[in-house]
């Protein structure tokens, strides 16, 4: 041995070279323990707001569709992570190198049922989640239901634009006819109402819904009603993403994407751009007015008397593409 022990193991010296203790290795898992613990525990969430994992409240027919298949992708994901921990865990305290005996421990090459565990379990896990993911998926893009309320989306550079395809009084025309509205695939136009003049309403980022103050445009919508978003570019690709509705959707120029959804709960709701679009992309905001069926055709009508009747440009003509697929759709 060294004079000044410096051929001690490192984890045996201590102050001045004296000899102390290892570290016991419980201590050190009941920190992590314990700082897990407060990690989990100092947010803001209160007990009510837990089993949603984050979500807002859904204020949507759909919504506690899309929750539930959140709530159980998480179930899933800690059932495999709390998996894993454990035999982690097993092997760190039950294999560990004794400090009495320094050997090699037996080496084992192949072990086939634990190779077939590892390749099949993860399998039926994607396969599980798959199969739930598709289903819903279908069933909240799904517009086989006739929508009573249509609303063509356009997402422009930096802000939003909202037109209602509504048969209105003091607005005369015809949705399906009319050349602002022609990037629209015709699948979509056979369910307009007959003779839609209808009304718009288009916002910059300056704008801001009189009530909240919250930055802009306001889209309304009435309660209880199916409504139809047909979404629209004329510039980049955008994301209406309207967050107490627990979804969003790409809005993509040439290429026309829709959804429908039934609110069921009154109030103003906060929506955004969740795509990077540009330089003022943090300022395309939005509102979500959901009130009363009479209250909705209220405000249509008062648009119309401010002269916003008509409609606002969709977006960019179709692509190729979504021009060959709405001829196959035909």
């Amino acid at each position: 041995m060294s004079p000044n022990g410096s051929d001690l193991p490192r984890c045996l010296k201590g102050a001045g070279g004296t000899p102390t203790p290892r570290r016991p290795m419980r201590r050190k898992l009941l920190q992590a323990m314990t700082a897990g613990l407060v990690l989990a525990t100092a947010t803001g969430c209160t007990y009510k707001d837990f089993p949603r994992l984050g979500f807002p409240t859904p204020v949507t027919e759909e919504g506690p569709r899309i929750l539930s298949l959140w709530q159980g992708s998480w179930a899933a994901a800690l059932a495999t992570g709390v998996l894993v921990w454990g035999l982690i865990l097993w092997s760190v305290f039950f294999h560990r190198r004794s400090r009495t005996k320094v050997e090699v421990p037996p080496q084992t090459r192949y072990n086939m049922p634990i190779e077939a565990l590892y390749t099949v379990v993860p399998l039926i896990i994607v396969s599980v989640l798959f199969y739930f993911t598709a289903r819903d998926e279908t069933k909240l893009l799904s517009l086989d239901k006739k929508p009573d309320v249509t609303i063509n989306v356009v997402g422009f550079q930096w802000s939003w634009g909202f037109n209602y395809i509504e048969n209105v009084d003091g607005s005369t025309g015809d949705a399906a006819t009319d050349e602002n509205l022609a990037a629209i695939p015709n699948r979509f136009k056979k369910d307009y109402p007959a003779n839609a003049g209808g009304v718009y309403d288009v916002g910059t980022p300056a704008s801001e819904n009189p009530q909240t103050g919250n930055p802009g445009p306001t889209l309304w919508l009435p309660e209880g009603k199916t409504v139809r978003f047909i979404l629209t570019s004329r510039d980049v690709i955008h994301s209406f993403w309207v967050v107490p509705f627990l979804m969003k959707q790409d809005v993509i120029p040439g290429h026309t994407n829709s959804f429908q959804v039934t609110p069921n709960a009154e109030g103003t709701y906060l929506g955004k751009c969740a795509e990077l679009c540009g330089v003022d992309h943090s300022r395309m905001l939005f509102n979500v007015k959901v009130v009363s069926p009479e209250r909705y055709e209220a405000h249509l009508k008062e648009l119309a008397e401010k002269g916003q009747t008509g409609y606002i440009p969709a977006g960019i003509e179709q692509t190729d593409p979504e021009k060959n697929r709405e001829t196959t759709n035909l």
